[in-house]
C-alpha cells in the first residue's frame, strides 16, 4: 500500500493549510526567512518552525473521506493543484486546542471570501492511520503526533482569475496539561481553470451529428464527485436529449459514460456504468422515452480524446456519447 499512498497524499495530508485571522509581523523564534502568508496570518502566539515557498509545483490535496475501500483510489478522495505553493509550519501557541486554532482559521477564511469544501476531525477524516498517510506522503512539513487529535480542512477561492487553495491539517502535541497546536499549511496560488466551456448541444444539433457520424459526445450533462448523481445543471442538456428522442421514436442508443483516467479501471469502469443507467432512468422516468430504445453501456477510462495529465484534458475525457443503433435490415 505504501506506494499507493506515497503518490495519492503526497500533498494529501502532508500538506495543509493554516489560516489565521490579521497577520503579524515575524518573530524571532520564527525560523529564518520566514514570513506569513498573505492569505493566512497567524494565530496569534505561534511560531514558525517550517517554511518553504516554489514558484511552481504541482500536488494533491485531499477532498473527501479516506477509507480501506478507497484509499487505494486517490482519485475518488483528492483534488489535483498546481501553482505556487508556500508550505508553512507553525507551532503553539500553548495550552490553546487544536480545535480552537481551527474553528479560529475557518471563520478568518470565510471572513476572505473562501469556502470550506471539506472539514472533518479525527475519525471523520480516514478509517487509515494518519500517521502512515503522512509519513509514506511527502513528508515535508514534520509534525510531532498525537493523531487523535487531527483535524483538516480544505478551503477554496477563485477571485480575479486566480483559484487559491488551502489545506489544513493540525494535531496536538504534549499531554492535556501541556497541550500545544501544531498547524501543516499549504498555500497553492494557481490560474483559474476556464469556466462557461460547456456549450448546450440542442436536439436538432445532435441529430445532425448522429446522421453524420453515428453518435455524439455530450458535456453538458453533469455529475456530483464520485457519484452517479445528476447536478441540476444538467436538466437544459436531457431535455434536449429527451426532445430527440421524442421526435424520432424509432431511434435506438447507446448511452455511453466516460470516465477520465484517475482511479482504477474497475472503479471507474463501474462508475460510467451506473452514470449511464442514470441518464437512461432520467428520461425514462421524465420523458417518458420506452427502455427498450435505450442500452447503458460504461466505457470508463478506456476511450480518451485528451491527455490525462492536466485538468483540461481529464474534464475533455469525462463526457456521455450518445451513438446510435442501427438494426440491419
Amino acid at each position: 500500500m505504501a506506494t499507493t499512498i506515497t503518490q495519492a497524499a503526497q500533498a494529501a495530508l502532508a500538506g495543509a493549510v493554516l489560516m489565521a485571522a490579521g497577520a503579524l509581523p515575524a518573530i524571532a523564534a520564527d525560523v529564518k526567512g520566514a514570513r506569513d502568508h498573505p492569505l493566512l496570518g497567524r494565530y496569534e502566539g505561534s511560531e514558525i518552525a517550517f517554511y518553504r515557498q516554489t514558484a511552481y509545483n504541482e500536488l494533491t490535496l485531499p477532498a473527501a473521506k479516506i477509507t480501506r475501500a478507497n484509499v487505494k483510489d486517490p482519485g475518488s478522495w483528492q483534488i489535483d493543484l498546481a501553482g505556487k505553493v508556500t508550505s508553512i509550519r507553525y507551532d503553539g501557541p500553548p495550552a490553546r486546542s487544536a480545535l480552537e486554532v481551527m474553528r479560529n482559521y475557518q471563520k478568518a477564511l470565510e471572513n476572505k471570501g473562501f469556502e470550506i469544501t471539506y472539514f472533518c476531525r479525527e475519525k471523520e477524516c480516514s478509517d487509515v492511520s494518519l500517521a502512515e498517510i503522512w509519513d509514506a506522503g511527502r513528508g515535508e512539513i514534520k509534525l510531532t503526533t498525537n493523531w487523535n487529535s487531527s483535524i483538516y480542512l480544505l478551503a477554496q477561492r477563485t477571485e480575479g482569475g486566480q483559484q487559491d487553495t488551502i489545506g489544513l491539517l493540525a494535531v496536538e502535541t504534549g499531554g492535556n496539561l501541556e497541550r500545544e497546536p501544531q498547524v501543516a499549511a499549504t498555500i497553492v496560488e494557481g490560474e483559474a481553470m476556464e469556466t462557461d466551456k460547456i456549450t448546450l448541444v440542442e436536439a436538432s444539433e445532435m441529430e445532425k451529428a448522429i446522421a453524420r457520424d453515428g453518435k455524439i459526445a455530450i458535456y453538458g450533462i453533469q455529475f456530483d464527485f464520485d457519484k452517479a448523481d445528476l447536478k441540476p445543471e444538467s436538466e437544459p442538456q436531457i431535455d434536449q436529449l429527451g426532445a430527440l428522442l421524442t421526435d424520432h421514436p424509432d431511434m435506438e442508443v447507446l448511452i455511453v459514460g466516460h470516465t477520465d483516467g484517475k482511479g482504477s479501471p474497475d472503479y471507474n469502469l463501474s462508475l460510467s456504468q451506473a452514470r449511464a443507467q442514470a441518464v437512461a432512468a432520467r428520461l425514462s422516468s421524465g420523458y417518458g422515452i420506452d427502455p427498450g430504445r435505450m442500452t447503458a453501456a460504461g466505457a470508463g477510462m478506456m476511450a480518451p480524446v485528451a491527455t490525462n495529465r492536466t485538468e483540461d484534458g481529464r474534464a475533455k475525457n469525462r463526457r456521455v456519447e450518445i451513438v446510435e443503433i442501427v438494426r440491419g435490415s
